[in-house]
């Protein structure tokens, strides 16, 4: 049995404003229109997607798992569709990557410049996205490939590591430990750390938690109210401290130190891309940047 796109796209759009009466305004379509096009869908598939009784329309779980589905499916017949018509036009692939801000842009340079020793004819166009839009941007077919840092991929991603980096401690010029060389992470046990996402909805920020409980302590961590900026400067005119991947030495114009931190440690930079689109561009990148 095939499904047809359209009534999947609508579904999803439903599921997705909560309403038929939003939805139908989304598309473009009658809501009466909306409404025949899900109930034939219902019909093909042979189970209820939707409950309408009440006051608020409920998917049921027959339905969020095609809308599951759907995404995964529009996303794949979106990206075959532009590379058909790439190749049919002779034009050459573009590898579009997007990368949370947890990965910073020299290390997507170093990443790139060791593919280009081996691809020299790879043209990637890179992007930073937050770790929502990285996902809806990747299922959609929007990105290739997706660089980032313990983030769970979502139905229909898959996900691999690429390499491991040395993480190090960020502080501002005037903080007591900027004249030193390292410290200890156990002396962190007392500082307010910096961090990007909320504990239990960010991956990275859990394994940077489970760093510090390995150590002996519970930390005090702050969320950074300045999102999408460089890990380095969320330490500017605070007296928090920031686990970074930075080089050590002096960072944001000298008015950062980032230090070694002892015993040293190590976090994954992740790779995640849609496990059914095809993209021989993503394939040769993965092939030499995976460690």
């Amino acid at each position: 049995m095939a499904l047809d796109l359209h009534k999947l796209e609508h579904l999803v759009a439903v599921a997705e404003e909560g309403s038929f009466t939003r939805a139908a305004a989304r598309l473009h379509l009658s809501q009466q229109a909306l409404s025949t096009s899900i109930r034939a869908l219902e019909r093909e598939v042979g189970v209820d997607l939707l409950d309408r009784g009440g006051n608020a329309l409920t998917v049921l779980p027959a339905g969020s798992a095609l809308v599951a589905d759907a995404r995964v499916l529009h996303g794949v017949s979106r990206s075959a569709v532009l590379r058909a018509r790439r190749i049919g036009r002779g034009q050459h692939e573009t590898l579009r990557i997007g990368h949370t801000p947890a990965v910073t842009g020299d290390e997507i340079t170093a990443l790139l410049r060791r593919v280009h020793r081996d691809h020299p004819d790879l043209s990637p166009q890179v992007n930073q996205r937050y770790p929502g839009e990285l996902t809806e941007q990747l299922l959609a077919g929007d990105l290739d490939l997706g660089l980032c840092r313990a983030m769970t991929p979502a139905h229909g991603l898959t996900r691999r590591t690429v390499t491991h980096q040395r993480l190090r401690l960020a502080v501002s010029r005037e903080h007591r430990l900027a004249d030193r060389d390292g410290v200890e992470i156990g002396e962190l046990e007392d500082e307010s750390i910096m961090v990007w996402g909320h504990p239990g909805r960010s991956g990275y920020t859990d394994l940077l938690i489970d760093h510090c409980r390995r150590a002996g302590f519970e930390p005090r961590v702050y969320r950074n109210p300045i999102q999408g900026t460089p890990p380095v400067t969320a330490v500017l005119d605070t007296d928090c401290v920031a686990f970074v991947t930075a080089v050590a030495g002096p960072a944001a114009n000298g008015n950062v130190s980032v230090l070694e931190l002892r015993p040293p440690l190590f976090v994954p930079l992740h790779a995640l891309w849609s496990r059914y689109a095809t993209s021989p561009s993503r394939d040769a990148f993965l092939e030499t940047a995976i460690d």
